[in-house]
């Protein structure tokens, strides 16, 4: 039996996989160049941020059977696949990552530390702040699109002496629907956005939905700048009612000029939310895994769209 012909994003694929499955035919690709035989390419994993052209070339794989990206969002990448192609997203990867962002963000929120980044440059020392800073501590979280990454936060807040709710689209236990969000958002002093965007979640943070929060809050989005309604949020900002800690925008990347930018009481960080030490080791492992069962004929794990194999 022929080896699959794969097309991986790293150089050394053995090196950063800890050894390459038996089964593979690999070639490097992360732009620019195109390897030979493009045409037989059955498997490829996209390199993490590569861009359109990495995501544009599927459509030019007649023979290709089964993506697995680097993203938990794979919204960007499944309506360029041909019917028949197994899309598999990288959930778990970006848990750690993600969830200790939304935790600085947080923090970084309420203690005021872009305000003393600024006194640092200007070697100032004030004498005193004006008023205390916020805590963590015997403040309500509510964590919205409560899945793996939203386990993995509220692991990381267990120890701040806060309480957690959780949303997400389905009831289950200990997690409450969407529909009850008009009733439990005046509940909290932080709501997190962990949602996927799709045609549901997009613009679902919009002014209503701000208006239910309650004076003070703090909206955290590491989910996807199209889940809030920018013009919405930059008028609720306008306000000075609540705040907002950003690691993605709508548009992004958010253009020089762009309101959002001067906007009060917001702290954006430009999408950084799984690119920290804890991506690679996770990726690779996924990756080994999905490999090995894909030339073992073991049901893949993480698919999203398109057919079960």
């Amino acid at each position: 039996m022929a080896d699959v012909k794969a097309w991986l994003p790293w150089e050394d694929p053995d090196d950063f996989l800890r050894g390459l499955p038996e089964g593979y035919d690999v070639d490097f690709y992360a732009g620019g160049p195109r390897p030979a035989l493009l045409d037989q390419v059955e498997l490829y994993v996209p390199s993490y941020m590569g861009g359109g052209e990495v995501l544009d070339i599927v459509r030019e794989m007649p023979a290709l059977k089964v993506v697995q990206l680097q993203t938990a969002g794979f919204e960007h990448v499944q309506s360029r696949l041909a019917e028949g192609v197994t899309l598999c997203n990288a959930r778990g990867v970006h848990d750690a990552s993600t969830a200790e962002l939304a935790v600085g963000l947080i923090l970084a929120s309420y203690r005021r530390l872009p305000r003393a980044v600024r006194d640092q440059e200007r070697e100032l020392w004030p004498d005193s702040y004006d008023e205390v800073d916020d805590s963590l501590a015997d403040r309500t979280v509510l964590i919205l699109g409560y899945g793996a990454i939203g386990e993995a936060l509220e692991r990381r807040l267990s120890g701040f002496e806060c309480e957690v709710i959780r949303v997400a689209r389905r009831e289950r236990d200990g997690v409450h629907p969407t529909s009850e969000l008009p009733e439990l958002l005046p509940l909290a002093d932080v709501v997190v956005l962990l949602t996927p965007a799709t045609p549901e979640t997009t613009g679902m943070v919009d002014a209503k939905f701000l208006a239910s929060m309650k004076d003070g809050a703090l909206l955290v989005n590491v989910a996807r700048g199209v889940v809030v309604d920018t013009d919405a949020l930059l008028a609720e900002l306008g306000t000075r009612r609540i705040s907002a800690a950003l690691d993605v925008t709508d548009p992004e990347p958010l253009p020089t000029g762009h309101p959002l930018w001067s906007a009060p009481n917001v702290l954006i960080n430009p999408h950084r939310g799984g690119a920290s030490t804890a991506f690679a080791p996770r990726v690779a492992r996924l990756v080994r895994a999905q490999l090995e069962r894909y030339a073992t004929g073991e049901p893949l794990i993480n698919v999203v769209a398109g057919p079960q194999r």
